[in-house]
């Protein structure tokens, strides 16, 4: 078996392609859990994509310009997904679309794929 490789193979904003192993790279507290988060790096103005373990008690919040999708790799037998105060249930191979403005929150434990369009900005997390 080969090698496994650290994170990010540096690729540069130049090339047609980059390649991360999101099990290697580090896991970052935050609202709703703990997130893996790839292509982060300085001159991606496209989207970044988040490996995020859900808690069961993740806290309302929004974005003002970051549009978000939530792909649902695993979940929990009553996981949902709360939507401007509404209760959805999701199930493995749902995707959600998340508009700047939208309070959301993920209820129940689960494992999902997020992408941000544009890329992750901490600055663009907002409660109320």
């Amino acid at each position: 078996m080969a090698a496994r490789r650290r994170s990010t193979r540096k690729t540069g904003s130049n090339n047609p392609f980059e390649i991360v192993d999101v099990d290697t790279l580090p896991g970052t507290p935050c609202p709703c859990g703990v997130s893996r988060r790839a292509f982060l790096q300085p001159g991606n103005t496209v989207a970044s994509a988040h490996r995020v373990d859900i808690a069961v008690d993740a806290k309302a919040h929004y974005h003002k310009r970051q549009t978000e999708i939530y792909y649902f790799l695993e979940c929990g037998p009553d996981a949902q997904m709360e939507l401007n105060g509404e209760l959805y249930p999701v199930k493995p191979g749902l995707a959600v679309m998340i508009r700047p403005g939208t309070r959301h929150r993920a209820v129940g434990k689960m494992k999902i794929l997020n992408v941000v369009v544009p890329p992750f900005d901490k600055r663009d997390e907002w409660f109320d």
